[in-house]
């Protein structure tokens, strides 16, 4: 999905070699701190410190929330000649807990300005259990409707680690925005799309671009439905793509992975790719007419077979698989049944079903063989 140039090349034998990368001065007075993320097949989150002129550092990200991704969070502070109390800001690129997770546990060592996109640090206010299990039940009802099997369903929502009560972000951002890091040109592009407010942080003089979970040299990110993205995030996305792209000259300092080149090539591959997933969505739609996003999910391509997927895993995909259906009936391709709620038991509710814009809407649904299954 596009031609790119490895920059992170330690980075990138790390991953291969499935163990922590080094810490790295990647630039002058700008460090790469690879946290890890347990048992997530991400294996790692990579935080950014930059330095200031005073001695102070400014973060980009926090990582994943566990005692050993704290430790070695600390550990590799201190390696680029800093401490905690030097921590001035932080900026986060969105509010997963690989990103977010360990702020609150900074903000109990340090008085330092944090910053977001609204979009996302909304979510991320001190909830009480009753507000958190509304969240959730509106999650499950969701993937109820989208026809996911009780297992599934479930699952809900991936937990959020919030802000302690009577805690805000300092500064949150609705959209573009320069930022007043002192010694860096750095300014907030906001990439809505992954989540509904992603940032990226560009800094044009040095030339480079912390992506975030935006734009990744391997693995395209997950975009899916939920309660906390817009309505249509691979609409979103996409138009993030095309804007990113003016950025094409930047090295990519991303999230997850290694550092690259070639972010043009690298949005274009993106590009084709969701072209021909959403081309495979509506075909698999048009030969079975009436099928529920699950039952979609089941026939199309991934990675892996789709049942080696964990529980988890198969509620990214059925969520990832809607927003393309939802990109779809936006273009006129596909169209949706959305049963009368009055008429069926709110227990067990009629799921949505897709068929071809414009076709007649068959009598009885048509089961996908499960053999077709990849």
């Amino acid at each position: 999905m596009g031609t790119i140039e490895v920059t992170g090349t330690l980075q990138k034998q790390a991953w291969a070699d499935k163990v922590l990368p080094p810490v790295e001065e990647v630039r002058p007075q700008l460090w790469s701190i690879p946290v890890p993320m347990g048992s997530n097949p991400l294996r790692y989150v990579l935080v950014y410190a930059l330095g200031l002129p005073d001695g102070g550092l400014a973060l980009i990200d926090a990582g994943w929330p566990s005692d050993e991704s704290w430790d070695i969070l600390v550990a590799g502070i201190r390696s680029t000649g800093h401490d905690l109390a030097d921590i001035r800001s932080i900026g986060v690129t969105h509010l997963h807990p690989d990103h977010f997770g360990l702020v609150p546990r900074l903000l109990e060592h340090v008085d330092a300005e944090l910053w977001m996109h609204r979009n996302d640090s909304r979510y991320l206010r001190h909830y009480s259990d009753t507000e958190v299990e509304t969240q959730l039940g509106q999650a499950r009802s969701e993937l109820r409707a989208l026809g996911a099997p009780t297992e599934v369903a479930d699952e809900g929502l991936v937990g959020f680690i919030r802000l302690p009560d009577g805690r805000t972000v300092d500064r949150e951002l609705t959209g573009d925005a320069p930022l007043d890091i002192p010694g860096w040109d750095l300014r907030a592009v906001w990439t809505p799309g992954h989540t509904a407010g992603h940032l990226c942080f560009a800094d044009d003089t040095a030339g480079i671009v912390f992506t975030g979970d935006h734009l990744l040299p391997r693995i395209s990110p997950n975009i899916s439905t939920n309660p906390m993205q817009t309505d249509s995030p691979l609409a979103d996305y996409l138009i993030s793509l095309a804007n990113t792209e003016k950025m094409r000259d930047h090295e990519a300092l991303p999230s997850h992975e290694y550092r690259f080149r070639g972010l043009g090539d690298r949005v274009t591959g993106l590009l084709t790719h969701h072209e021909e997933r959403l081309d495979e969505i509506a075909s698999t739609v048009t030969r079975y007419p009436e099928s529920t996003a699950w039952e979609i999910t089941r026939s199309v391509t991934w990675s892996r077979p789709f049942e080696e997927l964990s529980l988890t895993l198969s509620r990214l995909a059925l969520r990832e698989t809607h927003a393309h259906l939802v990109v779809l009936q936006e273009r006129g391709v596909l169209d949706a049944r959305v049963p009368d709620e009055t008429a069926t038991d709110p227990t067990t509710p009629e799921p949505i079903r897709w068929f071809a814009a414009g076709e007649p809407t068959p009598a009885e649904p048509q089961q996908i063989s499960t053999s077709e299954n990849t």
